[in-house]
C-alpha cells in the first residue's frame, strides 16, 4: 500500500484486486494522453496490476457516457474512471459538451449506483489543460484514478455491511 496526500488528511489506498476501467476520449489527445499516463502511475503506485486494467478509447467527451454505460452493464467493474478534455473555442460547443459529458458521467453513475468518476478536464486554454494534465497544476488523471480506488473501496465496503 502507497499513501498520497489527498486534501487535508493522508489516505492509504490499495488499488489491488479492484476491477477499475478507464475510459478515453481521443480527442484533444495530446492531453487525454497526459490524464490517462496519470491515471494509470496513480493506479499502479496503489497496486494495481496495469495489464488488468482495460483502457477504452472513445471519439470525444461527449461519448464518454455512452463508453461508460456500455461498461456498466457488463457488471465487472468496481470503477469506471471517464478521462476527456474539452477546450474552449470561439463557439458555444465548449458548454455544451461539457455540460453533456458531466451530466452523462453522473447520470450513469446515479443509475447504476457503481463509481463512475468524472476526470474531464474543461480549460478554457490549451495551456490551461497542459498545466493541469503534468505541469504545475498536477494531473488531474492521477486524481481521478485516485477517486476511482477510494470509490470502489467505499462501495464494496458498503456492499459487503449490507450482507450482514
Amino acid at each position: 500500500m502507497s499513501s498520497q496526500k489527498r486534501g487535508n488528511r493522508i489516505s492509504t489506498l490499495s488499488a489491488r484486486g479492484l476491477n477499475i476501467a478507464l475510459v478515453v476520449s481521443k480527442y484533444n489527445e495530446s492531453i487525454t494522453k497526459r490524464l490517462l499516463n496519470g491515471a494509470q502511475a496513480c493506479l499502479e503506485r496503489h497496486g494495481a496490476i496495469l495489464s488488468q486494467v482495460p483502457v477504452i478509447p472513445c471519439p470525444g467527451a461527449f461519448e464518454l457516457p455512452q463508453v461508460a454505460s456500455f461498461l456498466v452493464s457488463r457488471h465487472r467493474w468496481d470503477a469506471i474512471v471517464c478521462l476527456g478534455a474539452v477546450i474552449r473555442g470561439e463557439t458555444p460547443h465548449f458548454d455544451l459538451v461539457a455540460a453533456e459529458a458531466a451530466r452523462g458521467i453522473q447520470t450513469v453513475a446515479l443509475n447504476s449506483g457503481m463509481p463512475v468518476v468524472f476526470g474531464v478536464l474543461t480549460t478554457n486554454n490549451l495551456n490551461q489543460a497542459r498545466e493541469r494534465s503534468g505541469g504545475k497544476h498536477g494531473n488531474k488523471g492521477w486524481e481521478a484514478a485516485l477517486t476511482g480506488i477510494e470509490m470502489g473501496l467505499l462501495f464494496r465496503r458498503l456492499r459487503q455491511s449490507r450482507k450482514k
